[in-house]
């Protein structure tokens, strides 16, 4: 048991960091997009900056958390008989959904990441606004379905955050409009 609450512990730390990690990129794309729009030299100046930026987020730390919290799940899942037991669980099979679609979920921001890179704005700044929720309902899913351990209850938690991130949207259009009718 010791030796599987380690595995955990180093699970968890790195779920934390990847999460970190994909938090930050996103905020990081929306500077990008930002700094397209700016005139030169500064578009230039800022759009450098943040390439470099996101390149060593992203292969320095997002993308060695991901790999060693998929090595540290697959152990405790495969490699021990408590992981062996989790997997005949029904919100077990729910949490590798949402793993499954986190990983979809980085997939599509390694997209977006090498399309900034290459200085190629596809998005505007308000889809990365909106992508960045997507990684928040996606962890406010894993930790109630973990927590819980119940294959249907983590729906309130989502449904309580997919709630919270509208309001916040909401709050950030308002904001928006007052903000351009105080510039003009």
């Amino acid at each position: 048991m010791a030796y599987y609450n380690y595995l955990k512990s180093l699970h968890l730390i790195f779920v934390i960091t990847w999460f970190a990690g994909l938090f930050y990129i996103v905020r990081l794309f929306v500077y990008q997009i930002e700094a397209a729009q700016k005139p030169t030299p500064e578009k230039e100046i800022l759009q450098k900056q943040y390439q470099i930026m996101a390149y060593r987020l992203w292969y320095i730390i997002t993308w060695p958390s991901a790999i060693l919290a998929s090595i540290f799940a697959f152990w405790m899942l495969f490699f021990t008989d408590l992981g062996k037991s989790w997997l005949q669980m029904p919100w077990m099979h729910v949490k590798l959904g949402f793993v499954f679609v986190l990983y979809l979920y980085h997939a599509k921001c390694q997209q977006i990441f090498q399309q900034l890179q290459q200085n190629q704005v596809k998005y505007t700044t308000n889809f990365m606004r909106l992508w960045n929720e997507g990684a928040t309902i996606i962890l406010f899913s894993v930790v109630f379905l973990v927590v819980l351990k119940n294959a249907f209850n983590w729906i309130y938690g989502v449904i309580g955050i997919f709630l919270f991130s509208v309001t916040i949207m909401l709050g950030f259009k308002f904001y928006k409009k007052i903000r351009d009718k105080n510039a003009s």
